[in-house]
């Protein structure tokens, strides 16, 4: 017989003790998802996004046609039209490019590319950036004043001419790299033109966060700086330096096409988005809008769209712009 309490509770039974809501519940029931949701600007840029990323990622398998399989090209089928205009054929919808490519497949494979080069330079410049910026706050001194000399040295040349001369060197250096080695130095290019700004932002938020009480307590019981700077201090900064990171994809990505449509970036055999503009700018003005206009307007969806989740995420992040 189960003794009782005197406010008549069972002291045998046990107290059942709800489970913790896991990352992800927490996620959607925050305030940044709830931010989305009520954003129809931020809404539309990801489903550009995903859509542009989704077509790109799996562009074998979504692409009508393979632009990289030479057997299959046909040059009498060269510079057709879009099939809704007179003199397009239905199996290639927004027509072909000076080599009978389809269009529609080559923006697919070529926006693979662009988006490669442009996240892998913008992670470079990330890590670069974020650790020489935490390094510059948290350390102080000559190591400060040396590391934003040389942000100030980077910063006094505009950073589409910096990319343009280390590609070129590139270029110069391995006139008949294989072309691993010329995306590698496309993306060595962009990225060390751009990590200066991840360097100043982190280092401004970390000369805020090393005087706060929890850096203190971690130095008087004796934890290692470089875990105070990686375990303590990076969380804490990390906000500026995502928002900073989605709208440096854009700029990455035209940077790219930039430096293709120059010539100077990826191989010409390989269809990124610049070297079809550029490709199609020579046929601009004799009719053959359609080879130059179609990935132009890729690259400005992809731009937009980045550039309208990095705006939503910067506001989703301050709460002072809620």
């Amino acid at each position: 017989m189960s003794s009782s309490s005197s406010d008549g509770a069972t002291t045998g039974s046990a107290v059942v003790i709800p489970k913790a809501p896991g990352r992800l519940a927490r996620f959607f029931d925050g305030d940044v998802w709830h931010s989305f949701c009520n954003s129809p600007m931020a809404i539309l840029a990801a489903v550009i996004a995903f859509i542009c990323v989704f077509c790109a990622l799996f562009a074998n398998w979504v692409a009508p046609h393979n632009p990289f399989d030479l057997a299959s090209l046909e040059l009498i089928d060269a510079r057709l039209p879009p099939a809704w205009i007179e003199g397009g054929k239905s199996k290639y919808l927004l027509g072909t490019d000076d080599q009978g490519r389809d269009l529609l497949s080559a923006l697919m494979y070529g926006a693979r590319i662009s988006l490669f080069v442009g996240l892998a330079s913008v992670f470079v410049s990330l890590v670069v950036g974020v650790s020489l910026g935490l390094l510059s706050g948290f350390a102080g001194g000559k190591v400060d004043a040396f590391i934003m000399r040389v942000c100030d040295v980077m910063l006094s040349f505009p950073s589409l001419l910096v990319a343009l001369l280390i590609d070129g060197l590139g270029k110069a250096m391995f006139p008949n790299a294989p072309d691993a080695l010329a995306y590698a130095v496309l993306i060595v290019a962009i990225s060390l033109s751009g990590w200066v700004q991840y360097a100043r932002t982190v280092r401004g938020s970390t000369l805020v966060e090393r005087n706060k009480e929890y850096v203190q307590a971690a130095r008087v019981i004796g934890v290692k700086p470089s875990r105070i700077m990686v375990r303590h201090v990076l969380p804490n900064v990390l906000g500026p330096v995502l928002v900073l990171a989605t709208i440096q994809v854009a700029f990455a990505i035209i940077a790219e096409a930039t430096l293709s449509f120059l010539g100077l970036g990826v191989p010409p055999t390989s269809p990124s988005l610049g070297t079809l503009i550029r490709v199609g700018n020579d046929f601009l003005f004799s009719g053959e809008w359609w080879i130059t206009i179609w990935p132009g307007a890729m690259l400005v969806l992809i731009a937009l769209s980045v550039n309208l989740l990095g705006d939503w995420l910067r506001d989703a992040l301050n709460p002072r712009l809620r």
